[in-house]
């Protein structure tokens, strides 16, 4: 970090860490000054308040000029490509008063330099090739909407602003001291050297919030960027040991403001640091993300244990992203002995990064190819987080909650549990209060029909999410088949983050469901490993509809594959009022569907009237 003090004669210094200077007199300074002009940032070097930090007062004019300077010298030294040099030019202007720029630069070369040594570890091997080539083929060919003009996620809104271009991850803002930490790494794994001591991070636990996270918001703070910041902390407060405070007077606090771009520090850094809620970065999932890096997370799909749950398809990921794709060592990635939860808040979507439509991550199980990019935390989240800064040791095992579902006691509360997604009460052994219903499961298809939201809202994101919990159950020993039959269109983004349904089949329940929110997943068919299955609706614009139905299977049917794979017949075509719905042009893909004893002839006629002649 550099700062700007005066010294006794009335002279300025700019000084950084390493103990270097620009006097006055001196000829770089001058060569500063003049770039002034060049830059174009008279105007505009004070866009921020001087804030005293340190012990020094920095002055954030200052470093835009020594940044212009920087950049010619970079530039002349043939640091940077012509094509990222203009990238970086263009930047400038929308990075100088938020960042320490100089560094930043620094830190994103230093990853540049080793592109070639993570794409080779990034080679796919000829049998994950394979693999990855049946999960193409056999993938369902949603079609991708897009609601918000800005961006519908971090990667998207930080890639209009062009702020992927310079962060880590498109939206982690490295110390240099974690990009040494880093490129060491990659070194030592590209190498195969002798790895150092493992450890959480060499400032562990100095990067914990061990009293509580203070935080101020910026004067350029929207009310709405307050809002859902305040949500979003009260997110993760609600469940673990960690207080969020507002204030502005403590040394070590969060500075929440309005730059280019949704972006964040990892962990505590001491002092003050700064996290950007930008134009588009305005929702809850989103700033919890970012506080989820705040509190030391890094992202998901970037643990060391990522090939086992993901393919990467690197021919679709952009050439500037794929060193943004390297995984951290099992020595900087501590995950509590906690399995990989693709329902993750801290994990990017299955488009993030594509250069040609196609996604750049796959699950190794397909059908949770949705659920990648959520915006709700997960319970496995959750849980790692309360390790992660001793939570846990608040309740004795002695004479805390006995929590059922694998939930855990809640450390404010200990003799109350915090439970996994579609289990609520006090032991997590009941359906959670409010909408929803326990149904009861037959040997014939039985529709769940949910409608949820508000149509007089129109196509306006709300803040908060809507939610409605089901249970489908049937006698002990059974298992239940659920089938997706619809979902209202125009929703379907990468991680469901507006409306969609979450399905829990998995046999373990702590997991995130299956989330699907496209007309396009009408048919998927599920096969519970219990008699129990949790279904969540949610929905925060507009209103939707989810149409499922459910029976009992024998024991021992085996688990279908998700998709059937068929052809689908042409679509005719009608004048009159009634009509097929958008749905059915996917249902009758299926054989005789009009005449399947697997639909309900309810289903058949609000879906297909006139595909199965019902008007």
């Amino acid at each position: 970090m550099y700062t700007y003090a005066h010294k006794s004669h009335g002279s300025s210094v700019l000084r950084g860490r390493s103990g270097y200077n620009l006097e006055p007199e001196s000829g770089s300074l001058k060569a500063v000054l003049a770039t002034r002009y060049a830059c174009n940032v008279g105007k505009r070097v004070l866009a921020y308040p001087i804030n005293k930090i340190n012990g020094f007062t920095q002055e954030f004019g200052m470093r835009v000029l020594f940044l212009c300077l920087l950049f010619v010298a970079c530039a002349n030294a043939g640091l940077f490509d012509s094509k990222f040099s203009e990238k970086i030019k263009n930047l400038l202007g929308k990075i100088k008063n938020a960042l320490d720029s100089k560094a930043l630069l620094a830190i994103r070369e230093k990853l540049h330099r080793l592109k070639d040594k993570i794409a080779a570890k990034l080679t796919l091997s000829p049998e994950r090739k394979a693999e990855l080539a049946e999960k193409l083929k056999n993938l369902i060919r949603r079609k991708r909407d897009h609601i918000q003009p800005k961006g519908d996620n971090v990667e998207e809104i930080n890639h209009k602003v062009g702020m992927d271009k310079l962060l880590f991850q498109s939206d982690i803002v490295l110390t240099s001291e974690q990009a040494d930490e880093y490129a060491e790494d990659i070194e030592a794994d590209y190498e195969n050297r002798p790895k150092r001591q493992a450890y959480r991070d060499r400032r562990y636990p100095l990067t914990l919030w061990a009293n509580g996270v203070n935080y101020f918001f910026h004067p350029n703070a929207s009310a709405k960027v307050k809002s859902v910041f305040k949500k979003g902390a009260q997110a993760w407060m609600k469940d673990t040991c960690i207080e969020f405070r507002e204030t502005s007077t403590e040394r070590d606090s969060i500075r929440v403001f309005m730059a280019d771009g949704c972006w964040s520090f990892v962990g505590r850094l001491g002092g003050i640091q700064n996290l950007s809620l930008g134009d588009g970065c305005e929702s809850v999932g989103t700033a919890a993300h970012e506080i989820g890096h705040a509190l030391g997370f890094f992202h998901t799909q970037s643990r060391h244990d990522r090939d086992e749950y993901i393919l990467l398809n690197t021919r679709s990921i952009e050439p500037d992203w794929l060193d943004q794709f390297a995984k951290q060592s099992v020595l900087m990635n501590d995950n509590y002995g906690i399995t990989y939860d693709y329902g993750s808040i801290m994990h990017y979507g299955a488009l993030s990064a594509t250069v040609n439509g196609e996604p750049t991550m796959i699950p190794r199980d397909r059908t949770y190819i949705e659920t990648l990019g959520s915006h709700i935390i997960s319970f496995y989240e959750l849980l790692m987080l309360n390790k992660h800064y001793g939570c846990m040791a608040r309740c004795k095992e002695a004479t805390s909650a006995k929590c059922k579902m694998g939930g855990f006691p809640h450390p404010r509360n200990c003799s109350k549990c915090i439970c996994p997604s579609g289990y609520g009460g006090d032991f997590c052994d009941q359906r959670p209060e409010g909408c929803g219903a326990v149904l009861t499961a037959t040997t014939t298809y039985k529709t769940l029909r949910d409608k949820l939201g508000n149509a007089r809202a129109g196509q306006v994101a709300r803040e908060d999410f809507m939610f409605c919990n089901y249970w489908i159950e049937a006698l002990e020993g059974s298992r239940i088949e659920i089938k997706f039959v619809g979902f209202s269109g125009g929703v379907a983004i990468d991680g469901c983050t507006y409306a969609g349904v979450e399905i829990k089949t998995h046999p373990d329940q702590k997991m995130t469901g299956y989330r699907v929110c496209s007309p396009d997943d009408a048919g998927l068919t599920l096969i519970s490993s219990s008699n129990r299955v949790p279904i969540i609706t949610y929905n925060r614009i507009y209103e939707t509809e989810a149409i499922l139905e459910y029976r009992i299977v024998p024991g021992s049917q085996p688990r279908p594959t998700p998709y059937p794979q068929s052809t689908r017949p042409p679509r005719p075509s009608t004048s009159s009022s009634c009509r097929d719905s958008a749905q059915c042009s996917t249902l009758v893909k299926y054989k005789d569907f009009c005449n399947s004893e697997s639909f309900t002839p309810a289903t058949k006629k609000i879906l297909c009237p006139v595909s199965c002649h019902l008007c």
